[in-house]
């Protein structure tokens, strides 16, 4: 026993491609969320690779287990569940946890012992004879950094360690010790045995039965025999002397059942169906010390970092992603983590893909783009017809200094631009457009016509719009047309120190309660506001946090709305209303009228209800509108 050699195994090594991370993030978010419980993958790993095919010049590679974006299982294609063609499929369990302080406090070496035992009661119990793939398993520790796109893991390979170590009695390479026509036959017996049994990936333990330069690969419960044998095992390692890591298993299995003390092993390292006569693989006589219990066994295998520490790794995958997918991710996560603890039943996606329509791209349109991108809004239309003047960035947010020279540049089509430079993913576009508005004289037949058809065109093929104009009568029009196509209609309005958000509801529709649009409590028609008026009152006057707040109530009502089973007519609620949140109002009451005075920081909730002789919204005046033959 004194010229044995210790018998040393070369570790795994995790590979993680980056569509694990990717795959994990998106759980994460969507399925996982703070649910911290062990969820179940799966890896893989084959036999070493080399640098060249001689095989007297072979440099191979460390020993890998692989994960990737089909290592969950309801990311994994047919092939990948079932086990990849010449690789041997390995499950492992996923720990992830909320926390960088979690993933650093957790008791390790508590976990890897649970998955040790695992593999102890697998074999104690003489199920690793039938599913000798329970033999090989992993565990992954992981915290997901999804603001930074960095994820710290550490991988663990439990593997069961004797009291008594294994030792080498002998080590030889299978061609030194047969025939061409003997590694051929086997080379065979391992492609056939793989279709047969396993779909084409590679048994990871199996018996070898040899009759002359005739060999039979069989299933290693077949193996549990007193007549000797060859064990078989897929070796991902490829170092002399140095067997991989899940023979340590396999010899604790065989140490258990066996009453001799030594046995061949076949450490094979070629890949199947390439070669005839040439191998990579080896033959090793295994001498081992009996064992009543493996429970007994202490149990090792946290992967080591690039320095040899026992320690975990860090993938950063910021720098490497495309900005725009950073962009995309990093908006959608404040609105995730919301749906985690606070309104489970946010519908992000509905809210995600409603069309927007500002009409107005000045301090109220500017500010509600703003808070629609944070709601996570993709397509948002602006359409204004002034240009940007050296006293908008101050109030504007969409707008800076370069945009108000040489005369300034077209409001709506620079706020889109602006828009998108704040976010790349946005769909934002701009018409400069002049709405027709009753009381204000015609100049030029043709153009008025043709921005009545582009403003037509523009509200039915949104889903909501907001009027969020200087003017009342620049609301008339928009108003009748949003009220035709059944839009959801948002409107806000500023004085001074006070500001109204409103919604307008649907005509005709079967609501308890209709709804009444801006002008159903004015019975006075919309004229000309701004003729015979001093600058002071041709202008918005107002305070410069106003429009902010105001903006902001405008895009909660409308996703508000929006989850609303109801949709903009939705039952009013007023201050009489107690405060809820249910299925139906996730986000809290949902008002007709919000009426804000920021002299006593105060709101109100007024209802309205709808007026059947409205100068905008009643039937009666569509009816009127149609009749004068104008574009519908």
């Amino acid at each position: 026993m004194e010229s044995f050699q210790l018998l040393q195994f070369e570790p795994f090594k995790s590979a993680v491609d980056p569509t694990f991370w990717h795959q994990l993030g998106k759980r994460k978010l969507d399925v996982y969320q703070l649910d911290q419980s062990e969820r179940r993958i799966r890896g893989h790993y084959a036999t070493a690779t080399r640098a060249t095919k001689s095989v007297e010049r072979a440099i191979a590679a460390p020993a890998q287990l692989t994960v990737d974006g089909e290592a969950f299982e309801e990311a994994a294609s047919s092939a990948a569940r079932h086990g990849r063609p010449n690789t041997v499929a390995v499950d492992g369990t996923l720990l992830n946890t909320n926390t960088i302080e979690e993933f650093k406090t957790i008791d390790k070496q508590a976990l890897l012992r649970k998955a040790g035992e695992q593999v102890a009661t697998a074999i104690e119990s003489g199920e690793a004879w039938r599913q000798p793939a329970l033999l090989c398993t992993f565990i992954t520790l992981a915290f997901a950094d999804l603001k930074k796109h960095k994820y710290t893991y550490w991988f663990g390979f439990p593997a069961l360690v004797a009291p008594q170590p294994a030792q080498i009695r002998s080590w030889s390479r299978v061609d030194a010790a047969w025939s061409k026509a003997k590694i051929a036959a086997l080379h065979v017996a391992i492609d056939v045995y793989s279709q047969q049994q396993h779909q084409g990936a590679i048994p990871p333990f199996f018996g070898v039965v040899e009759e002359g330069d005739a060999v039979t690969v069989i299933d290693l419960q077949a193996a549990n025999a007193p007549h000797q044998l060859i064990i078989g095992f897929v070796d991902p390692s490829g170092l002399e002397n140095h067997p991989g890591w899940p023979l340590r298993n396999l010899i604790a299995l065989l140490a258990r059942y066996f009453t001799r003390t030594s046995i061949r092993v076949l450490c094979y390292r070629d890949t199947p169906g390439t070669g005839e006569g040439d191998t990579f693989s080896a033959l090793a006589e295994i001498a081992f010390t009996p064992s009543a219990n493996v429970h007994e066994y202490k149990v090792v295998g946290w992967e080591k970092n690039t320095h040899g520490k026992a320690a975990p790794r860090v993938a950063d995958l910021g720098g490497m992603m495309d900005p725009r997918r950073l962009a995309d991710t990093a908006i959608d996560l404040n609105l995730k983590l919301m749906r985690w603890r606070l309104a489970t039943t946010l519908q992000l996606e509905k809210v995600a893909s409603t069309r927007c329509l500002l009409l107005g791209a000045g301090t109220l349109g500017s500010y509600v783009a703003r808070c629609l991108l944070g709601w996570g809004v993709r397509h948002i239309t602006f359409v204004d017809s002034a240009t940007v003047s050296f006293s908008n960035p101050v109030r504007q947010p969409l707008f800076n200094y370069e945009d108000c020279l040489e005369g300034g540049r077209p409001k709506a089509p620079c706020a889109a631009a602006n828009l998108a430079k704040v976010y790349p993913g946005v769909n934002a576009t701009g018409h400069t457009l002049r709405i027709p508005m009753p009381g204000h004289p015609v100049t030029d037949d043709q153009q008025t016509q043709a921005d009545i058809k582009t403003l037509i065109d523009l509200i039915a093929g949104h889903d909501a719009v907001f009027l969020l104009m200087d003017s009342r009568e620049s609301r008339w029009l928009p108003t009748l047309l949003g009220a035709h196509h059944g839009k959801i209609v948002i409107n806000a309005a500023l004085g001074f120190d006070t500001f109204l958000v409103m919604r307008h509801g649907v005509p005709g529709s079967q609501a308890d309660a209709p709804i009444g649009c801006y002008y159903c409590n004015d019975v006075v028609a919309p004229t000309d506001s701004l003729r015979d008026r001093s600058l002071d009152q041709q202008c918005t006057v107002t305070r410069p946090g106003l429009a902010a707040i105001a903006s902001a109530m405008a895009v909660e009502l409308l996703v508000s709305i929006l989850h609303h089973p109801q949709g903009a007519n939705a039952p009013p609620e007023t201050d009489d209303t107690p405060e809820a949140h249910d299925k139906e109002r996730p986000l809290g009451v949902i008002p007709h009228q919000i009426r804000g005075h920021l002299a006593s920081y105060r709101n109100l909730l007024v209802h309205g209800p709808a007026y059947d002789r409205c100068t905008a919204c009643s039937s009666k005046v569509w009816l009127y509108w149609t009749a004068l033959r104008m574009p519908a």
